[in-house]
């Protein structure tokens, strides 16, 4: 069975900077993940853009990534790095003359340590500073730029950030999750307002994490209810300012009532019977059910800004793709806008808090020479993304 999209319908695959590029002066760097590795040198993709250009621009028309803020700024207000700027500049280049766009992010969980010393995004004096860094790459980054995030996964950094304690600044509050993020839409309504001046025709939106919540039992019903109104409903009610959804999906959630995944709780889902990959549940049609809700409430279009499976096995990786595929090509055919695809990662990256062994690229790096070796997903992804069409 073939599924074609729509003519116009876009692919892609994204990265962010902080998790290919050798770390910076930001949050991020120094830290120890939870398989060992220490976040330093990433992928060395600072080092290596031409030959990571050549796999980018296989799989598809987009790509979807950000810069690395604490590299361009070296203090609030000040300008950026002349030399950066052009080593960014030459690479999105490089993109747009293969017939590759680029979809921005302006953050992307890493902050500089200036921006961090200062309170980071429980601070609102440090709203003006990432202004201002939002308007220098308007400024420097723009021509490149067919559309816009101002934010990646508002919803994920501040849960990990300020209430879990998985990310710097590793806090435990769910007063100031809820301040950082209520801080952070004020910078996204700000940033909107700013890009449509300059940039009227250039969509503008957020990439908002989404999950399936789902209590297996009575105790586990009301905690599941309480994230999914946490992270999906109330998140995307503070982010209301956007031309379309960017929406990312990875993650089935069952509670019992404490939350079941496969890096807090090894093995408890497959005793369960339930599918996973290295982190969490597998249920693609979870993506359908957060289509079906996003665009019943907002009636706005929808780009898949960021999904995969998180496996060292491509057999699997190429299964998954064919899942959620499926699921959005369903919702297309239900009616819903959806206008593009992007599956995260180009390849292998530094997965945060957890370490480059868990690995989502549809390009393998091995860990030591930085190599990089096209795997059979890759080569699956870009026959779908050149043909505009899946075989189940």
């Amino acid at each position: 069975m073939r599924l074609a999209f729509p003519e116009g319908f876009f692919w892609g695959t994204s990265t962010s900077a902080a998790q290919v590029e050798t770390a910076s002066a930001h949050s991020w760097r120094g830290i120890k993940a939870r398989d060992g590795f220490v976040f330093n040198q990433t992928t060395a993709h600072e080092a290596l853009r031409e030959l990571d250009a050549r796999y980018i621009l296989r799989f598809g028309s987009v790509y979807r990534c950000g810069v690395d803020w604490a590299r361009l700024q070296a203090a609030p207000f000040a300008p950026f790095d002349e030399g950066v700027v052009r080593e960014y500049q030459q690479f999105f280049e490089l993109l747009r003359e293969g017939g590759t766009r680029i979809l921005f992010v302006l953050h992307h969980f890493a902050n500089p340590l200036w921006f961090e010393e200062n309170g980071g995004w429980l601070n609102e004096d440090n709203l003006s500073p990432f202004v201002d860094y939002a308007r220098q790459c308007m400024e420097h980054f723009g021509e490149y730029v067919f559309n816009w995030n101002t934010f990646n996964e508002p919803n994920v950094y501040a849960m990990n950030a300020y209430f879990l304690g998985h990310f710097p600044p590793f806090r435990k509050s769910y007063r100031k999750a809820n301040r950082a993020i209520g801080l952070m839409a004020q910078a996204h309504k700000v940033a909107y307002s700013l890009l449509k001046a300059r940039y009227p025709g250039v969509p503008v939106g957020i990439s908002l994490n989404t999950a399936y919540f789902k209590g297996l039992n009575w105790p586990g019903a009301i905690p599941a209810y309480l994230s999914d109104w946490w992270f999906n409903r109330r998140a995307a009610g503070l982010f209301r300012d956007v031309d379309y959804w960017g929406l990312s999906y990875y993650a089935f959630v069952p509670f019992t009532p404490f939350p079941l995944t496969e890096v807090e709780s090894p093995g408890a889902l497959r005793k369960r019977g339930i599918p996973h990959d290295k982190m969490w549940g597998y249920r693609p049609e979870g993506l359908g059910i957060i289509l079906r809700r996003f665009y019943r409430r907002f009636g706005k279009p929808i780009i898949i800004t960021e999904t995969g499976i998180c496996t060292d096995d491509s057999q699997v990786r190429i299964q998954a793709i064919r899942d959620y595929l499926k699921v959005v090509h369903q919702a297309i055919q239900d009616g819903i806008p959806i206008l593009g695809f992007i599956h995260w990662s180009t390849w292998d990256n530094f997965e945060w808090n957890l370490g480059p062994t868990y690995r989502f690229g549809l390009v393998r790096v091995d860990l030591k020479t930085m190599e990089r070796e096209m795997t059979p997903a890759g080569e699956f992804f870009s026959r779908v993304a050149h043909e505009n069409g899946v075989d189940l």
